[in-house]
């Protein structure tokens, strides 16, 4: 198979050297000194510094050329980059089959990705969504990775599971796409959480109370969208919700270790150098389920804290101070 990967971050860099191990892989990067650095240096110094490109992997200079001989397109670009992409596509009259990596709901008009791709390019687009628990530095390790890949057409999900499917990089089908998106977007804002709550040295069973809690609110969030509600115990659900909430590696959970020390979000996403979805998804989602009454309470926290400069202390003290209701509910 050939593939087009736009988005040359750490996500997307790791996920062409993985594929091209298997398959013919282009990584596009939109800035052309990025693309001249990539061919150059054949690793990205910037963002997944030590992963030298496997002789195979090609840096596209024209995304049209690129995308013309491609059998599929392979977008990992922030959820902001989106659209912009699948217009670009749209405009070189070039449609193809195509998946996303990014996670996340839309700013502004909280929508999840494949209801963008769905406004761009129509509702019978053939697409789908790449996600599970997994980090660029160890995919590119070659190190041994499980995700989902959720397609809105199932033989096409099935086929290209099973194309990209390898040994050490594990592709499970499912055609649960709304399902599998909030999974994938709402366990960062409960990687924030996590963040604060180990920041403000909670311990290990304010953690474990937190994770569950958090799992309950992506279920309840992910089945008013439109879930199937055992997608959210499976790879791109809990999986994806556990290796976010506590790897040292999760940029989200960074984030909240240093909201709990006090730092400013300018001075966070300074000192990052990434894009930290759940900064943004947590605003979307917090006003989402506002208007369709879905209670969130961890949501709103970490929105409260990111973006009404709530202090993290008096935010775990309001939820701690909650009626207890039944667990179930």
């Amino acid at each position: 198979m050939q593939i087009l990967v736009v988005g040359a971050g750490a996500w997307g860099t790791a996920l062409a050297i993985a594929f091209s191990r298997q398959h013919t892989v282009d990584l596009w990067a939109r800035h052309p000194a990025d693309r001249d650095a990539l061919q150059r240096d054949r690793e990205n110094r910037k963002f997944l510094p030590g992963h030298r490109f496997p002789d195979g992997l090609r840096i596209a200079d024209d995304f049209r050329s690129a995308l013309s001989g491609a059998d599929l397109l392979l977008i990992a670009t922030p959820i902001a980059g989106l659209r912009g992409t699948v217009q670009l596509m749209r405009e070189h009259d070039l449609l193809r089959p195509l998946i996303w990596a990014c996670k996340g709901l839309e700013a502004g008009t909280a929508i999840l990705p494949h209801q963008v791709v769905a406004e761009e390019l129509g509702s019978n687009a053939v697409c789908g969504a790449l996600s599970g628990p997994s980090f660029a530095e160890e995919l590119a390790s070659g190190l041994p990775t499980a995700v989902t890949l959720a397609a809105n057409d199932r033989l096409f999900g099935q086929q290209t599971a099973l194309a990209l499917h390898s040994r050490r990089f594990r592709i499970y089908a499912n055609d649960d796409l709304p399902g599998v998106e909030v999974g994938g977007a709402v366990k960062n804002i409960m990687a924030i959480a996590t963040g604060i709550c180990d920041g403000l040295g909670l311990g290990m069973n304010a953690r474990a109370a937190l994770l569950t809690r958090g799992l309950a609110e992506i279920a309840r969030f992910g089945v008013a969208m439109g879930g199937h509600p055992q997608t959210f115990m499976g790879l791109a659900g809990i999986g994806d919700l556990i290796l976010t909430c506590t790897g040292h590696l999760s940029r989200n959970r960074q984030v909240g270790l240093a909201l709990a020390a006090g730092k400013t979000l300018p001075e966070i996403l300074q000192e990052l150098g990434h894009v930290a979805e759940g900064v943004g998804t947590a605003r979307e989602v917090a006003r989402l389920a506002d208007r369709l009454a879905i209670d969130m309470p961890i949501t709103h926290s970490v929105d409260a804290i990111l973006h009404r400069q709530e202090p993290a202390a008096a935010a775990v003290e309001k939820l701690l101070s909650r009626d207890p209701k039944v667990e179930a509910s």
